[in-house]
Protein backbone atom coordinates (compact mmCIF):
# COMPACT_ATOMS: atom_id res chain seq x y z
CA UNK A 1 0.00 0.00 0.00
CA UNK A 2 1.50 2.88 -0.50
CA UNK A 3 1.89 6.16 1.48
CA UNK A 4 -0.54 8.40 -0.72
CA UNK A 5 -3.35 5.81 0.06
CA UNK A 6 -2.19 5.56 3.91
CA UNK A 7 -2.22 9.63 3.89
CA UNK A 8 -5.63 9.71 2.54
CA UNK A 9 -7.17 6.93 5.96
CA UNK A 10 -5.20 9.43 8.42
CA UNK A 11 -4.57 13.37 7.74
CA UNK A 12 -3.71 15.47 10.45
CA UNK A 13 -7.14 17.36 9.83
CA UNK A 14 -9.07 14.19 10.96
CA UNK A 15 -7.16 14.05 14.56
CA UNK A 16 -7.49 18.31 14.60
CA UNK A 17 -11.64 17.33 14.27
CA UNK A 18 -11.41 15.61 17.67
CA UNK A 19 -10.06 18.57 19.53
CA UNK A 20 -12.27 21.21 17.82
CA UNK A 21 -15.36 19.10 18.41
CA UNK A 22 -15.10 20.17 21.87
CA UNK A 23 -15.92 23.62 20.98
CA UNK A 24 -18.85 24.82 23.24
CA UNK A 25 -20.58 27.75 24.66
CA UNK A 26 -19.81 28.85 27.41
CA UNK A 27 -23.38 28.48 29.18
CA UNK A 28 -22.63 24.76 28.38
CA UNK A 29 -19.77 24.57 30.28
CA UNK A 30 -19.17 21.39 32.58
CA UNK A 31 -17.00 20.10 35.09
CA UNK A 32 -16.33 15.90 35.24
CA UNK A 33 -14.50 13.88 37.69
CA UNK A 34 -12.48 10.91 37.35
CA UNK A 35 -12.19 9.87 40.61
CA UNK A 36 -9.72 6.48 41.95
CA UNK A 37 -10.18 4.87 45.06
CA UNK A 38 -8.08 1.96 46.49
CA UNK A 39 -9.72 -1.52 47.42
CA UNK A 40 -8.83 -3.22 50.39
CA UNK A 41 -9.52 -6.18 52.24
CA UNK A 42 -11.14 -5.08 55.64
CA UNK A 43 -9.28 -7.55 57.87
CA UNK A 44 -6.03 -8.22 56.30
CA UNK A 45 -5.75 -4.73 54.83
CA UNK A 46 -3.96 -5.85 51.75
CA UNK A 47 -5.31 -5.19 47.97
CA UNK A 48 -8.35 -6.66 47.33
CA UNK A 49 -7.42 -9.34 44.44
CA UNK A 50 -9.26 -9.55 40.69
CA UNK A 51 -10.10 -13.64 41.08
CA UNK A 52 -10.29 -14.62 44.63
CA UNK A 53 -14.42 -15.86 45.76
CA UNK A 54 -14.33 -12.29 47.49
CA UNK A 55 -12.31 -10.51 44.95
CA UNK A 56 -13.31 -7.00 42.89
CA UNK A 57 -14.39 -9.26 39.97
CA UNK A 58 -17.40 -10.58 42.23
CA UNK A 59 -18.02 -7.01 43.31
CA UNK A 60 -18.42 -6.02 40.15
CA UNK A 61 -20.88 -9.39 39.26
CA UNK A 62 -22.92 -8.42 42.23
CA UNK A 63 -23.31 -4.66 41.76
CA UNK A 64 -24.41 -5.10 38.51
CA UNK A 65 -27.28 -7.31 38.88
CA UNK A 66 -28.25 -4.85 42.30
CA UNK A 67 -28.71 -1.72 40.38
CA UNK A 68 -28.70 -3.00 36.91
CA UNK A 69 -25.79 -1.53 35.56
CA UNK A 70 -24.03 -3.64 32.34
CA UNK A 71 -20.92 -5.51 32.03
CA UNK A 72 -17.70 -3.88 30.20
CA UNK A 73 -15.94 -7.00 28.80
CA UNK A 74 -12.11 -7.40 27.55
CA UNK A 75 -11.13 -10.86 26.00
CA UNK A 76 -14.90 -12.40 27.85
CA UNK A 77 -13.01 -10.69 31.46
CA UNK A 78 -15.58 -8.86 33.27
CA UNK A 79 -13.27 -5.06 33.73
CA UNK A 80 -15.94 -2.74 34.04
CA UNK A 81 -19.82 -1.66 34.29
CA UNK A 82 -21.79 1.28 32.53
CA UNK A 83 -24.56 2.45 33.00
CA UNK A 84 -26.20 5.38 30.47
CA UNK A 85 -22.56 7.77 30.81
CA UNK A 86 -21.33 6.25 33.90
CA UNK A 87 -18.85 4.12 34.35
CA UNK A 88 -17.09 2.21 37.17
CA UNK A 89 -13.85 1.13 35.34
CA UNK A 90 -10.69 -0.90 37.13
CA UNK A 91 -7.12 0.51 37.05
CA UNK A 92 -4.46 -2.08 36.52
CA UNK A 93 -4.17 -3.19 40.07
CA UNK A 94 -7.69 -3.21 40.74
CA UNK A 95 -7.87 0.15 41.85
CA UNK A 96 -11.43 1.33 41.92
CA UNK A 97 -12.50 4.36 39.43
CA UNK A 98 -15.81 6.31 39.20
CA UNK A 99 -16.27 8.43 35.96
CA UNK A 100 -19.43 10.29 36.13
CA UNK A 101 -21.50 12.07 33.47
CA UNK A 102 -19.94 15.86 33.41
CA UNK A 103 -22.13 18.29 35.55
CA UNK A 104 -22.62 22.28 35.69
CA UNK A 105 -22.94 21.89 39.98
CA UNK A 106 -20.44 20.08 42.07
CA UNK A 107 -23.37 19.06 44.37
CA UNK A 108 -24.21 17.10 41.66
CA UNK A 109 -21.40 15.13 41.34
CA UNK A 110 -21.17 14.71 45.30
CA UNK A 111 -25.05 13.91 45.14
CA UNK A 112 -24.20 11.08 42.77
CA UNK A 113 -21.22 10.13 44.53
CA UNK A 114 -22.82 10.10 48.02
CA UNK A 115 -25.86 8.22 46.05
CA UNK A 116 -23.69 5.31 44.81
CA UNK A 117 -21.29 4.71 47.46
CA UNK A 118 -24.53 3.98 49.37
CA UNK A 119 -25.55 1.25 46.84
CA UNK A 120 -22.58 -0.06 46.80
CA UNK A 121 -21.71 -0.50 50.51
CA UNK A 122 -23.54 -3.66 51.43
CA UNK A 123 -22.29 -5.46 49.00
CA UNK A 124 -18.86 -4.19 50.08
CA UNK A 125 -19.50 -4.96 53.29
CA UNK A 126 -20.51 -8.60 52.44
CA UNK A 127 -17.28 -9.01 50.39
CA UNK A 128 -15.28 -7.74 53.32
CA UNK A 129 -13.85 -4.44 51.46
CA UNK A 130 -13.27 -1.02 51.95
CA UNK A 131 -12.19 1.66 49.57
CA UNK A 132 -9.81 4.28 50.51
CA UNK A 133 -9.34 7.60 49.35
CA UNK A 134 -5.88 8.13 49.31
CA UNK A 135 -2.82 8.02 46.89
CA UNK A 136 -1.03 4.88 47.25
CA UNK A 137 -1.63 1.26 48.84
CA UNK A 138 -0.83 1.29 52.09
CA UNK A 139 0.35 -2.00 52.90
CA UNK A 140 0.01 -4.23 49.65
CA UNK A 141 3.30 -3.58 47.41
CA UNK A 142 3.27 -3.68 43.46
CA UNK A 143 5.33 -7.24 44.10
CA UNK A 144 2.19 -9.04 45.31
CA UNK A 145 -1.17 -7.13 43.26
CA UNK A 146 -1.59 -9.08 40.16
CA UNK A 147 -2.81 -7.12 37.36
CA UNK A 148 -6.13 -7.36 35.79
CA UNK A 149 -7.32 -9.79 33.10
CA UNK A 150 -6.88 -6.47 31.04
CA UNK A 151 -4.97 -7.12 27.78
CA UNK A 152 -3.83 -3.35 27.55
CA UNK A 153 -2.67 -3.23 31.15
CA UNK A 154 -0.63 -6.75 30.27
CA UNK A 155 0.98 -4.58 27.41
CA UNK A 156 1.86 -1.14 28.89
CA UNK A 157 3.06 -3.35 32.37
CA UNK A 158 5.79 -4.83 30.27
CA UNK A 159 6.80 -1.55 27.97
CA UNK A 160 6.70 0.97 30.50
CA UNK A 161 10.36 1.35 30.99
CA UNK A 162 10.81 3.90 34.12
CA UNK A 163 11.68 2.81 37.17
CA UNK A 164 8.88 3.20 39.46
CA UNK A 165 6.45 2.12 36.72
CA UNK A 166 5.04 -0.90 37.92
CA UNK A 167 4.36 1.26 41.63
CA UNK A 168 2.15 3.92 39.30
CA UNK A 169 0.36 1.35 37.50
CA UNK A 170 -0.66 -1.19 40.66
CA UNK A 171 -0.62 0.76 43.91
CA UNK A 172 -1.76 4.39 43.03
CA UNK A 173 -5.13 6.08 43.13
CA UNK A 174 -5.68 9.78 41.92
CA UNK A 175 -8.37 12.27 41.02
CA UNK A 176 -8.72 13.64 37.50
CA UNK A 177 -10.68 16.84 36.66
CA UNK A 178 -12.34 17.45 33.51
CA UNK A 179 -13.55 20.92 32.43
CA UNK A 180 -14.89 22.63 28.54
CA UNK A 181 -13.66 25.23 26.60
CA UNK A 182 -15.12 27.10 24.00
CA UNK A 183 -12.62 27.70 20.85
CA UNK A 184 -9.02 26.66 20.75
CA UNK A 185 -7.71 30.02 21.87
CA UNK A 186 -10.00 29.45 25.10
CA UNK A 187 -8.76 25.44 25.08
CA UNK A 188 -4.84 27.08 25.09
CA UNK A 189 -5.10 29.71 27.72
CA UNK A 190 -7.14 27.02 29.69
CA UNK A 191 -4.66 24.25 29.21
CA UNK A 192 -1.18 26.34 30.13
CA UNK A 193 -3.19 27.85 33.15
CA UNK A 194 -3.76 24.48 34.38
CA UNK A 195 -0.61 23.23 33.63
CA UNK A 196 1.11 25.67 35.69
CA UNK A 197 -1.13 25.23 38.60
CA UNK A 198 -0.46 21.78 38.26
CA UNK A 199 2.37 21.37 40.74
CA UNK A 200 0.83 23.46 43.41
CA UNK A 201 -2.43 21.72 43.44
CA UNK A 202 -0.21 18.08 43.58
CA UNK A 203 1.51 19.88 46.77
CA UNK A 204 -2.15 21.06 48.34
CA UNK A 205 -3.61 17.69 47.69
CA UNK A 206 -0.35 15.43 48.72
CA UNK A 207 -2.02 12.37 50.21
CA UNK A 208 0.98 9.57 49.69
CA UNK A 209 3.30 9.50 52.51
CA UNK A 210 3.11 5.49 54.22
CA UNK A 211 3.66 3.31 51.47
CA UNK A 212 3.81 -1.09 52.08
CA UNK A 213 3.47 0.23 55.65
CA UNK A 214 6.38 2.71 56.02
CA UNK A 215 7.12 6.23 55.86
CA UNK A 216 8.59 6.69 52.41
CA UNK A 217 10.22 10.26 52.88
CA UNK A 218 7.67 11.44 50.49
CA UNK A 219 4.96 13.60 50.78
CA UNK A 220 3.32 11.93 47.85
CA UNK A 221 4.87 8.93 46.31
CA UNK A 222 2.12 8.73 43.78
CA UNK A 223 3.53 11.74 42.12
CA UNK A 224 7.00 10.48 42.53
CA UNK A 225 5.93 7.34 40.80
CA UNK A 226 4.68 9.19 37.55
CA UNK A 227 8.45 11.03 37.75
CA UNK A 228 9.50 8.08 37.05
CA UNK A 229 7.49 5.80 34.83
CA UNK A 230 8.05 7.08 31.19
CA UNK A 231 9.37 10.39 30.21
CA UNK A 232 8.79 9.86 26.45
CA UNK A 233 4.51 10.29 27.31
CA UNK A 234 4.51 11.85 30.84
CA UNK A 235 5.39 15.29 32.33
CA UNK A 236 4.71 18.65 30.35
CA UNK A 237 3.48 19.16 27.25
CA UNK A 238 4.93 22.43 25.29
CA UNK A 239 7.37 25.14 26.65
CA UNK A 240 3.82 26.82 28.37
CA UNK A 241 3.59 29.67 26.20
CA UNK A 242 0.73 30.89 24.89
CA UNK A 243 2.11 29.78 20.86
CA UNK A 244 0.84 26.54 21.92
CA UNK A 245 -2.11 25.38 19.84
CA UNK A 246 -4.21 21.99 19.54
CA UNK A 247 -1.80 20.95 16.41
CA UNK A 248 1.46 21.45 18.63
CA UNK A 249 -0.45 19.31 21.33
CA UNK A 250 -0.80 16.66 18.46
CA UNK A 251 2.99 16.75 17.06
CA UNK A 252 3.72 15.79 20.93
CA UNK A 253 1.51 12.91 20.67
CA UNK A 254 2.56 12.09 17.23
CA UNK A 255 6.27 12.03 18.28
CA UNK A 256 5.64 9.41 21.21
CA UNK A 257 6.75 5.99 21.02
CA UNK A 258 3.79 3.30 20.63
CA UNK A 259 3.22 0.80 22.30
CA UNK A 260 0.81 -1.24 20.29
CA UNK A 261 -2.59 -0.55 18.22
CA UNK A 262 -5.65 -2.39 18.19
CA UNK A 263 -6.86 -4.47 14.72
CA UNK A 264 -9.68 -6.88 14.27
CA UNK A 265 -9.68 -6.57 18.20
CA UNK A 266 -6.46 -7.91 18.76
CA UNK A 267 -3.73 -6.09 20.10
CA UNK A 268 -0.35 -5.84 18.03
CA UNK A 269 2.30 -5.11 20.19
CA UNK A 270 4.87 -2.23 18.39
CA UNK A 271 6.76 -2.01 21.78
CA UNK A 272 8.30 1.49 20.66
CA UNK A 273 9.46 0.81 17.75
CA UNK A 274 7.90 3.53 15.64
CA UNK A 275 6.45 6.79 16.51
CA UNK A 276 2.95 7.72 15.68
CA UNK A 277 4.35 10.33 12.86
CA UNK A 278 6.16 7.19 11.18
CA UNK A 279 2.87 4.79 11.21
CA UNK A 280 1.07 7.91 9.80
CA UNK A 281 3.38 8.30 7.18
CA UNK A 282 4.52 4.55 6.23
CA UNK A 283 1.97 2.22 7.84
CA UNK A 284 3.30 -0.92 9.56
CA UNK A 285 2.79 -4.45 7.72
CA UNK A 286 -0.49 -4.31 6.21
CA UNK A 287 -2.35 -2.14 9.02
CA UNK A 288 -3.55 1.30 7.87
CA UNK A 289 -3.73 3.88 10.14
CA UNK A 290 -6.92 5.27 11.11
CA UNK A 291 -8.85 7.68 13.78
CA UNK A 292 -9.36 4.68 16.27
CA UNK A 293 -5.29 3.94 16.02
CA UNK A 294 -4.60 7.95 17.45
CA UNK A 295 -7.60 7.88 19.91
CA UNK A 296 -5.55 4.60 21.48
CA UNK A 297 -2.42 5.96 21.47
CA UNK A 298 -3.66 9.15 22.75
CA UNK A 299 -5.18 7.58 25.40
CA UNK A 300 -1.32 5.99 25.83
CA UNK A 301 0.02 9.62 26.79
CA UNK A 302 -0.11 10.61 30.04
CA UNK A 303 1.05 14.49 30.71
CA UNK A 304 0.15 16.35 33.57
CA UNK A 305 -2.76 17.95 31.60
CA UNK A 306 -4.24 15.75 28.78
CA UNK A 307 -5.93 17.79 25.98
CA UNK A 308 -8.93 16.17 24.46
CA UNK A 309 -12.17 17.35 23.20
CA UNK A 310 -12.14 18.63 26.63
CA UNK A 311 -8.93 19.28 29.17
CA UNK A 312 -8.22 16.63 31.71
CA UNK A 313 -6.29 17.92 34.76
CA UNK A 314 -4.14 14.49 36.16
CA UNK A 315 -1.75 14.86 38.81
CA UNK A 316 -3.78 14.57 42.35
CA UNK A 317 -3.35 12.20 44.58
CA UNK A 318 -6.49 10.18 45.79
CA UNK A 319 -8.28 12.28 48.74
CA UNK A 320 -11.68 12.09 51.40
CA UNK A 321 -13.75 14.06 53.59
CA UNK A 322 -14.70 16.49 51.08
CA UNK A 323 -11.12 17.25 49.37
CA UNK A 324 -12.20 15.44 46.35
CA UNK A 325 -14.94 18.73 45.45
CA UNK A 326 -12.11 21.30 46.83
CA UNK A 327 -10.10 20.15 43.62
CA UNK A 328 -12.88 20.66 41.57
CA UNK A 329 -13.94 23.99 43.13
CA UNK A 330 -10.43 25.13 42.78
CA UNK A 331 -10.52 24.23 38.89
CA UNK A 332 -13.76 25.68 38.26
CA UNK A 333 -13.25 29.09 40.08
CA UNK A 334 -10.05 29.90 38.30
CA UNK A 335 -11.09 28.02 34.69
CA UNK A 336 -14.75 29.39 34.29
CA UNK A 337 -13.68 33.26 34.89
CA UNK A 338 -12.20 35.47 32.74
CA UNK A 339 -10.65 37.69 35.56
CA UNK A 340 -9.52 34.82 38.15
CA UNK A 341 -7.83 33.18 34.85
CA UNK A 342 -6.29 36.58 34.33
CA UNK A 343 -5.22 37.11 38.18
CA UNK A 344 -3.73 33.19 38.17
CA UNK A 345 -1.24 34.52 35.23
CA UNK A 346 -0.88 37.80 37.11
CA UNK A 347 0.48 35.84 39.73
CA UNK A 348 2.70 33.57 37.28
CA UNK A 349 4.27 35.96 35.08
CA UNK A 350 6.78 36.14 36.75
CA UNK A 351 8.41 32.78 36.78
CA UNK A 352 9.47 30.52 33.86
CA UNK A 353 8.73 26.91 32.30
CA UNK A 354 11.96 25.93 33.99
CA UNK A 355 10.56 26.60 37.22
CA UNK A 356 7.62 24.89 36.76
CA UNK A 357 9.33 21.88 35.74
CA UNK A 358 11.97 21.74 38.58
CA UNK A 359 9.05 22.79 41.28
CA UNK A 360 7.35 19.40 39.78
CA UNK A 361 10.25 17.40 40.90
CA UNK A 362 10.48 19.11 44.14
CA UNK A 363 6.80 19.10 45.11
CA UNK A 364 6.75 14.75 45.78
CA UNK A 365 8.78 15.12 48.54
CA UNK A 366 8.21 18.24 50.17
CA UNK A 367 4.72 19.39 49.18
CA UNK A 368 3.96 22.62 50.31
CA UNK A 369 7.07 22.86 52.31
CA UNK A 370 9.15 24.03 49.15
CA UNK A 371 9.97 27.05 46.86
CA UNK A 372 9.61 28.36 43.71
CA UNK A 373 12.58 30.46 42.79
CA UNK A 374 12.87 32.07 46.14
CA UNK A 375 9.08 32.35 46.65
CA UNK A 376 7.51 29.79 49.26
CA UNK A 377 4.93 27.76 47.51
CA UNK A 378 2.46 27.66 50.56
CA UNK A 379 2.06 31.37 49.99
CA UNK A 380 1.75 30.90 46.21
CA UNK A 381 -0.97 28.34 46.99
CA UNK A 382 -3.18 30.89 49.40
CA UNK A 383 -2.94 33.45 46.85
CA UNK A 384 -4.20 30.51 44.45
CA UNK A 385 -7.25 29.92 46.83
CA UNK A 386 -8.17 33.36 47.25
CA UNK A 387 -8.43 33.67 43.19
CA UNK A 388 -10.47 30.17 43.41
CA UNK A 389 -12.62 31.81 46.08
CA UNK A 390 -14.04 35.69 44.73
CA UNK A 391 -14.72 33.99 41.24
CA UNK A 392 -17.25 31.01 43.05
CA UNK A 393 -18.42 33.53 45.45
CA UNK A 394 -18.95 35.93 42.32
CA UNK A 395 -20.66 32.66 40.70
CA UNK A 396 -23.27 33.22 43.71
CA UNK A 397 -24.14 29.36 43.28
CA UNK A 398 -22.59 28.59 46.79
CA UNK A 399 -19.55 26.52 45.74
CA UNK A 400 -17.18 28.61 47.59
CA UNK A 401 -18.39 26.04 50.53
CA UNK A 402 -16.10 23.25 48.98
CA UNK A 403 -13.44 25.29 49.43
CA UNK A 404 -13.36 25.25 53.27
CA UNK A 405 -12.07 21.95 54.09
CA UNK A 406 -8.45 22.30 51.89
CA UNK A 407 -8.44 26.26 53.36
CA UNK A 408 -7.66 24.71 56.80
CA UNK A 409 -5.14 22.85 55.48
CA UNK A 410 -3.66 25.13 52.98
CA UNK A 411 -3.61 28.25 55.73
CA UNK A 412 -1.32 26.25 58.17
CA UNK A 413 0.87 25.27 55.60
CA UNK A 414 -0.15 22.09 55.37
CA UNK A 415 -1.26 19.43 53.09
CA UNK A 416 -3.15 15.88 54.29
CA UNK A 417 -0.01 14.23 54.24
CA UNK A 418 1.58 16.36 57.04
CA UNK A 419 -1.19 15.53 58.89
CA UNK A 420 -1.57 11.85 58.37
CA UNK A 421 2.68 11.64 59.56
CA UNK A 422 1.58 13.81 62.24
CA UNK A 423 -0.69 11.09 62.89
CA UNK A 424 1.83 8.36 62.01
CA UNK A 425 4.30 9.21 64.61
CA UNK A 426 1.88 10.44 67.33
CA UNK A 427 -1.35 8.97 68.39
CA UNK A 428 -1.26 6.46 65.89
CA UNK A 429 1.94 5.16 66.70
CA UNK A 430 3.01 3.73 63.33
CA UNK A 431 -0.71 1.81 63.60
CA UNK A 432 -1.49 0.76 60.36
CA UNK A 433 -5.59 0.58 61.28
CA UNK A 434 -5.32 3.46 62.21
CA UNK A 435 -4.34 5.03 59.20
CA UNK A 436 -6.51 3.13 57.12
CA UNK A 437 -9.41 4.21 59.50
CA UNK A 438 -8.41 7.69 58.56
CA UNK A 439 -8.08 7.27 54.82
CA UNK A 440 -11.48 4.64 54.27
CA UNK A 441 -14.27 5.90 52.37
Amino acid sequence: MSNTEIKEKLELGQILKLFTSGCKPENEHKIGIEYERLPVFSVTKRTVDYYSEFGICNFLREFAKEDNWDYIIDDYSIIGLKQGHDTITLEPGSQFELSLKPEAKISDIEKKIDLLDKKMKPILNKLGIELLGYGISPVSTHKNIKLIPKQRYHIMAKYLWGILSDVMMRETAGIQACFDFSSEEDAVRKYIIANKLSPFMTAMFANSPIRGGVDTGYKTFRALSWLNTDNDRCGFVGDLSNKFSFEEYIRHVLKSPMIFVNKENFPVQINGKINFKTYMQDGLENFTPDINDFILHSNLYFPEVRLRNFIEIRNHDCVNHGLQFAILAIYKGILYNKTAMDEIEDLFSIFEYKDFAELRYNVPKNALNCKIRDFEVSEIAKNILFIAEKALLKNNEGEEKYLDIIKEFTMQNLSPADVILKNWYGLWNKDINKLIKHIAT
